[in-house]
């Protein structure tokens, strides 16, 4: 399932392609997920990788793994103190935004019986920064550069809906939900001491193409 989807692989770091409708963790539901192919992630250790970090299960892309419990550690700390490039692509319903900007809108979890949780802009939220640029207009869509300073959950999703006014394609939660969720984690740089940095990209997943945007656009 993986053999054409790995991005990067040393000693200590493994970086997938994860597709689109894969968990990286089981919910609270079960069902599958990327802890049911690990071990098919080995390359020769005995012990299986584990992510550092998720994606939404519907978000594509770049997928930091460790291969060893140190590594783990160390790139968890690197996330948490920002020190982690990562580039994500969307395709936004709307056109005529500006031309970039950055969002500064913090957000808070809430939930309800009848709706579910989502997060939502909150002045005592939790702190969201993200950076963007409009790339090309299709057909009344936007195609969208997210470099977010935070990772909170949905931020993207939320800051896109919220502060853009236009929520990402096919998001259930924050727009339509018409067709699939068109956002993707394009690249993933970590800097390393006395090793050649960790960097991943991952190419353009099909439902891009299908929305009308190309590689040409990026």
């Amino acid at each position: 399932m993986f053999e054409d989807r790995i991005l990067f692989l040393d000693g200590e770091a493994l970086v997938i392609d994860k597709p689109s409708g894969l968990a990286v963790h089981p919910g609270k539901r079960g069902g599958p997920s990327l802890e049911d192919h690990l071990y098919q992630l080995c390359f020769g250790f005995a012990r299986p990788p584990s992510p550092v970090h998720r994606l939404d299960r519907d978000t594509s892309g770049c997928l930091l793994l460790a291969r060893n419990p140190k590594a783990h550690r160390r790139f968890q700390r690197a996330f948490e103190e920002r020190k982690v490039g990562k580039v994500y692509l969307a395709v936004l319903e709307g056109r005529g935004l500006a031309s970039d900007g950055v969002i500064d809108l913090p957000l808070e979890k809430i939930s309800s019986r009848e709706a579910g949780w989502r997060m939502a802009p909150a002045e005592s939220g939790s702190p969201a920064v993200t950076h963007w640029k409009a790339l090309a207009e299709r057909d009344g869509l936007t195609l969208v550069r997210f470099e977010p300073e935070t990772g909170r959950t949905h931020q993207l999703r939320a800051h896109a809906a919220y502060e853009l006014n236009a929520p990402i394609a096919g998001d259930p939660v924050y727009g339509k939900g018409e067709g699939p969720l068109l956002l993707h984690a394009l690249s993933l740089r970590l800097e390393r001491e006395g090793k050649r940095p960790i960097e991943a990209l991952a190419p353009l997943p099909p439902s891009f193409h299908e929305a009308g945007f190309t590689d040409a656009d990026l």
